[in-house]
């Protein structure tokens, strides 16, 4: 597919390719739509196999970031960036300085965050060619693990509402896959209510820090999928729901931080028609994008945790749209994004620099 057939195809504003040869630089910058405001969205660095493989990736997660900061009720529209190299021996100061020019140049159109395979001292060093970046060491945000675990954990309870009628998790049997900062921090919070937990994890470590903090029974990766519990919480990879696993699963509710987690959107209507209440990742993991996007307001922590807090009202109000319509949670939540930016497309329109943009 073209290039130009792409953004047509899913209506994107604006692709800028990144070139510097002096350090090596080679990365693109998409930004997807700003009718809520300035495009927010991190910066990846990854070893992708061809310049293809690249733009395919940074148009998808762009476009995911416009539906996320939308569903979130942040003023902000959806953009994303890539830098092609290896994370661990391809970066340099020359390198982020470069594409801090090109962030630069957009004059507010995109800013820029943290995002797999950069730092908080990447973004430091974009920060010396343009204040339109987040994450850096003078932003005041620390870890966000705990926010965006307590995201979750309110968007678990959310869904837990909607399966069972109450959203109390005391004695609620919960399989976690994945104990990395973020689930580790859910955990807390849920064996502080009573909740019975499962774990997993590739990293042994994580496993039994998890046991030993929080009484949870331990099993082998590929079993988090047939243990017996009410919710199963994924926080590793993507793409765990699927032809696989759906038919393994005994829980009720899906609610966990990783992104992805539907393989196809056709695994989403399978578990609809399971009725298994999914709560939309990109929904009940913004917690992180509520957590970085307050820096452009001088960050207050006590906001954050309010905003971040009313993710369990917003997923409830994507439970009410899919029970009235009968459609996939996934599709509830997708609509739930379109009609706010659809609502202000006409009076807002594309994001200028010279607007007056407040934001909330």
């Amino acid at each position: 597919m073209s290039v130009f057939k792409m953004i047509e195809e899913h209506d994107y504003e604006q692709i800028v390719y990144c070139y510097d040869k002096n350090s090596g630089l080679k990365g693109i910058i998409a930004i997807h739509d700003t009718t809520l405001g300035p495009a927010l969205g991190g910066t990846r660095m990854w070893n992708y196999r061809s310049e293809e493989e690249a733009l395919e990736d940074v148009l998808r997660l762009a476009r995911g970031m416009t539906y996320k900061n939308a569903a979130a009720g942040l003023n902000l529209g959806g953009g994303k960036a890539v830098i092609i190299g290896d994370p661990k021996k391809d970066k340099s100061e020359a390198m982020f300085r470069a594409f801090g020019r090109y962030v630069e140049s957009l004059n507010g159109r995109y800013i820029t965050a943290e995002d797999v395979g950069t730092t908080e001292e990447d973004m430091d060093q974009i920060h010396m060619e343009t204040d339109f970046v987040t994450g850096t060491s003078s932003g005041g945000v620390g870890d966000p693990s705990p926010v965006t675990a307590l995201g979750i954990y309110k968007g678990m309870k959310a869904a837990a509402r909607a399966a069972f009628g109450h959203d109390s998790l005391k004695e609620k049997t919960i399989a976690v896959q994945g104990v990395g900062h973020v689930a580790y921090h859910l955990c807390h919070l849920l064996h502080e209510e009573g909740a019975h937990l499962i774990v997993t994890d590739i990293n042994q470590e994580a496993i039994d820090r998890a046991v030993t903090a929080f009484h949870a029974k331990a099993v082998a990766p590929d079993d988090i999928y047939d243990v017996d519990c009410d919710i199963y919480s994924p926080c590793a990879l993507g793409g765990t729901i699927n032809d696989d696993t759906i038919s393994r699963l005994k829980a009720k509710v899906i609610a966990g931080s990783a992104n992805n987690q539907l393989l196809d959107n056709r695994h989403g209507d399978l578990i609809h028609e399971k009725g298994i209440i999914y709560a939309p990742d990109y929904v009940i993991n913004s917690g992180g994008v509520i957590n970085v996007a307050d820096e452009l307001q001088g960050y207050d922590r006590n906001r954050v945790l309010k905003k971040v807090e009313s993710i369990y009202t917003i997923l409830g109000k994507v439970f009410a749209i899919s029970k009235e319509h009968n459609i996939p949670t996934y599709l509830a939540a997708d609509q739930m994004a379109e009609e706010r930016i659809k609502s202000l497309r006409l009076s807002n329109r594309q994001f200028l620099p010279n607007q007056k943009h407040i934001l909330k």
